[in-house]
């Protein structure tokens, strides 16, 4: 974010309240460059032409004031988003999830290519306010009839290049020439070539220009590392990290006010010096809270972007993205902390597999590769801990302390009980770290990650062409469970009667409970209920949180599962895999010569036109 937006907040624009609220929500403080600029042009409901590169927070930008004139009593599609991926269109459609949790009532609905069409169709006869989707997919139901958009206000094509890159130019033509005459178009595009510029000269109507530059050049004397990893996991990997790490001072980033007080508790229950950093802190506290830092009595400080704002601490030598940021620039700006004044500094980011877009484009904003790192294994920690434990006991007899007391001690405890000098050496040691243990080495059992499948958004061909036949072929029905070790199995009120597929489940407890995908075991569909496996050991906030979650607007009831399974008859298997990713969506393999369908491999359906060529 620019110093030139530090003194505007989301509350100085004009959103509606429950929009606000949700934004408070999650965290955000202050908008970015192009939430600023755009923001108030699509509430006056003008067009607009949107330069800015991924991850500047565009989607931000049209979803708050496109939810906040909303109307929840028309069922039918009010916005419809373009998008040139499946990837982009889940996160797209998660987002305006995220910003209408306030609104009772609102529904989205993705649709894109691979995913089951009977499922889409009812979701559609049921209604959505915002249509998400891939051009081939959206094209399809156009032509079915099953998506109208007779009360459509608004269009956004969003990364307009990329859908050129990848073929799609024609058929937004078709798509737009299917909307009403009168409707606002916001158009977002990293670049402006020929045909996006035709596209803009021919769709929008006086837009608005919104153009953001793109900020760069992270100092070379910062190190940046990410490690990948499950959001169940973080708390794990951070504690890990912060054995092993050698640091003097650190900075942790999260998104939210509520996050710094949690993270900073959860630590110094794990018996590291930490203390939270928010803008809910009086001045006097804040400063007392930096002042700690700079004279070493606290070492770790959990923070918001806002909060950490200036904050110059001479020690300060790692910085930790815990919540990966919304956009690039508020990257650069967090790990400017370290690595200032030609002192040298540490970055680590934190990553899950579905955050590669976000990682991707800080890479390309800040024009240098972050290398994975690899996270350390409980062997790591313990030949760490048992280093600093002779350590400790070197500097005792080095400094010449008084023992001569404790060396009478012992005799006459070898005197009275017969106990070997080893021995009472061993219960010493075991004493002094009884609150800080050597782990055994052994890493603990997890539910099997698998593979993962959330593919990149544009590396997925790649990937399928790898996996050769197999993907297409005879082994496309086989189900391979997932183990459930460590995991517990729930019972959801809501099965097949309902319409409810797997999908539907993991989307919900992945959205709701902030439960990464891959860390949802395996699923069983019945007419009435269906069951799933979750981690054990789940924080009981995020069991709280998904006992009052919706599926389809109707109330998932979460609970413990008692008692025996329905009858076979009723049971259907819902074909959790490895990956996490719910069932295989698809059909049967495609025959020689049949037109390839939108997602078969990697793309979209193109629309048929007599004048193609070969």
């Amino acid at each position: 974010m620019t110093d030139t937006n530090d003194a505007i907040t989301f509350a100085d624009l004009p959103l509606s309240e429950a929009v606000l609220k949700a934004v408070q929500d999650v965290g955000y403080e202050s908008p970015s460059p192009i939430q600023a600029q755009s923001i108030p042009h699509l509430l006056e409901g003008k067009d607009l032409l949107g330069l800015a590169q991924t991850g500047t927070g565009k989607t931000a930008a049209f979803a708050l004031p496109l939810l906040s004139g909303i109307d929840l009593k028309q069922r039918d599609p009010q916005i419809l988003v373009l998008t040139p991926t499946r990837e982009l269109a889940i996160q797209v459609a998660e987002a305006f999830q995220r910003y209408a949790r306030h609104m009772k009532g609102f529904h989205v609905l993705p649709v894109y290519g691979g995913q089951d069409m009977r499922g889409q169709l009812r979701s559609l006869q049921r209604g959505a306010h915002v249509i998400v989707g891939t051009p081939g997919r959206v094209m399809d139901h156009l032509r079915r009839e099953s998506l109208k958009l007779s009360g459509l206000k608004t269009v956004v094509l969003d990364e307009a290049d990329e859908m050129l890159r990848m073929g799609f130019v024609d058929d937004i033509e078709w798509i737009m020439e299917q909307t009403p005459a009168e409707r606002q178009v916001a158009l977002f595009s990293a670049t402006m070539p020929y045909q996006i510029r035709k596209i803009a000269d021919t769709h929008l109507k006086n837009p608005a220009t919104v153009e953001i530059k793109a900020k760069t050049a992270t100092v070379d004397t910062i190190t940046q590392k990410v490690c990948m990893v499950s959001g169940f996991h973080k708390l794990d990997a951070l504690t890990r990290i912060l054995e092993v790490e050698p640091f003097d001072a650190m900075i942790i980033f999260v998104r939210t006010k509520t996050a710094t007080v949690e993270l900073a508790e959860k630590l110094e229950a794990r018996g590291f010096a930490a203390a939270a950093l928010n803008g809910d802190m009086s001045q006097a506290l804040r400063e007392k809270v930096v002042d700690r830092l700079k004279k070493g009595s606290l070492d770790i400080l959990i923070a918001t972007d806002v909060a950490a704002r200036g904050l110059d601490v001479e020690r300060m030598s790692h910085v930790v993205n815990y919540d990966i940021p919304y956009d690039t620039e508020a990257y650069v700006h967090r790990i400017g902390r370290t690595g200032r004044a030609g002192r040298t500094g540490t970055a680590i980011l934190f990553a899950t597999h579905r955050e590669r877009r976000m990682l991707r484009a800080i890479e390309s904003a800040t024009r240098q590769r972050i290398d994975t790192m690899r996270l350390p294994s409980m062997s790591d920690v313990r030949d760490i801990r048992i280093r600093q434990f002779k350590e400790e006991v070197g500097k005792v007899l080095e400094m010449g302390e008084e023992l001569d007391m404790f060396r009478e001690l012992v005799a006459e405890m070898e005197q009275e009980n017969a106990l070997s000098y080893e021995d009472m050496a061993a219960a010493l040691c075991f004493m002094a770290q009884k609150e800080r243990p050597f782990p055994d080495g052994k890493e603990p059992e997890q539910p099997r990650q698998g593979r993962d499948r959330d593919r990149g958004d544009r590396g997925d061909r790649g990937d399928r062409r790898e996996r050769g036949g197999r993907e297409r072929g005879g082994e496309r029905g086989e189900r391979r469970e997932r183990s459930n070790e460590g995991m517990v199995r729930y019972r959801v009120e809501l099965g097949r009667d309902q319409g409810i597929n797997p999908g539907d489940l993991v989307g919900a407890i992945a959205n709701e409970g902030k439960i990464s995908g891959q860390s949802i075991g395996h699923i069983k569909l019945f007419d009435s209920c269906s069951s799933v496996y979750l981690p054990e050991g789940m924080d009981k906030n995020i069991i709280q949180t998904l006992q009052g979650a919706k599926i389809r607007n109707r109330p998932m009831e979460l609970k413990l599962w008692t008692g025996e399974e329905p009858p076979a008859s009723e049971r259907r298997d819902g074909g959790r895999r490895d990956g996490g990713r719910g069932r295989r969506e698809g059909g049967a393999p495609r025959r020689e010569g049949a037109p390839r369908r939108e997602g078969s491999r990697g793309g979209d359906r193109r629309p048929r036109r007599d004048n193609s060529t070969s």
